[in-house]
């Protein structure tokens, strides 16, 4: 039993119109045609759809049950249309976004927000990965976004910035560090650490103490800033993070900081995508509401 679509219309036209010649010309076909079809459709159905008299039609008991279905499949068919004509608009979908520690506890959350309440059609498939591994998946198409900090290399990628940071040295207020205006690194790789959840920058910062022919000695490693922020203020170690959370760790424990007085301490988070003019429309939306987003907090920080 096959019926298409121009079928179902022209049923329903017929019953609407009570007339076999006038449903055929509110479907645009003729009444041979439509003719042709009803009796095809009853052929394939093995019953009769329409009863018919000197005053037109009516349907039968299965033409009453075909036309609820076929109102059903029409209903949904629009639905469809309309669903898939907001993608072509860029107004549905979801876009994969790729992001490193820093960006996922710091930089991005704010934004995304704002970006998903502007457009509620939207969806982010939001994955946590390091800078390394983000550049390697763009490369191969895996994802169409990604958030890195500047250490990895990027070359084979277009990026965008979006955020830039300061790395700070968080220590109790009554350390011997505390007072001091800034600190080299050399001078605290002797020191006891307490890890932060940024898998980048404690792998960046093991790097610059192998140079100096040092290697960091980690008391532990913690996934929260609060956490950390404690654990720094009881005395258990130093931790070397973004200015981004300075905030966050005040928030839980007084806690006093200091620059890292590197001219590697100075990250730029970027956002990186193959090629940002072939990129989705719902990513080319994403792309340019997380730009937004930074340049109005640069003009923020210019303000003030």
């Amino acid at each position: 039993m096959r019926f298409d679509l121009t079928d179902l219309r022209l049923f329903l036209a017929v019953l609407e119109h009570g007339s076999l010649t006038r449903g055929a010309a509110a479907a645009n076909l003729a009444p041979a045609s439509a003719s042709e079809r009803v009796a095809g459709m009853e052929s394939a159905l093995g019953a009769a759809l329409l009863r018919r008299h000197r005053r037109g039609v009516e349907p039968t008991a299965a033409g009453e049950a075909l036309a609820r279905h076929a109102r059903l499949i029409l209903g949904q068919m629009e639905q469809m249309r309309g669903e898939l004509r907001g993608y072509a608009r860029g107004l549905k979908g979801s876009v994969r976004l790729l992001a490193n520690t820093a960006a996922m506890a710091q930089t991005l959350p704010p934004r995304l927000c704002r970006f998903l309440i502007r457009h509620p059609d939207l969806s982010i498939d939001l994955e946590e990965k390091t800078s390394a591994d983000i550049v390697l998946d763009l490369a191969q198409g895996k994802a169409e976004l990604g958030a890195i900090a500047d250490i990895a290399d990027f070359s084979a990628l277009q990026t965008r910035v979006l955020a830039h940071d300061h790395l700070l040295i968080a220590t109790a207020p009554g350390h011997r560090l505390a007072g001091l205006a800034s600190v080299k690194f050399d001078a605290i790789a002797g020191e006891a650490f307490v890890g932060a959840a940024d898998a980048a920058l404690q792998a960046h910062l093991d790097l610059r103490a192998a140079r100096l022919g040092r290697r960091l000695h980690y008391r532990i490693r913690l996934k929260e800033m609060q956490d950390v922020a404690r654990l720094v203020h009881a005395g258990v170690g130093i931790a070397v993070v973004s200015s981004a959370a300075m905030t966050r760790m005040s928030s839980h424990a007084d806690v006093a900081f200091l620059p890292l007085d590197e001219s590697w301490a100075h990250r730029t988070l970027h956002l990186c995508a193959r090629d940002f003019g072939a990129l989705s429309v719902p990513a080319a939306l994403l792309a340019q509401g997380l730009r937004e987003a930074d340049a109005a907090n640069a003009a923020d920080t210019g303000a003030s």
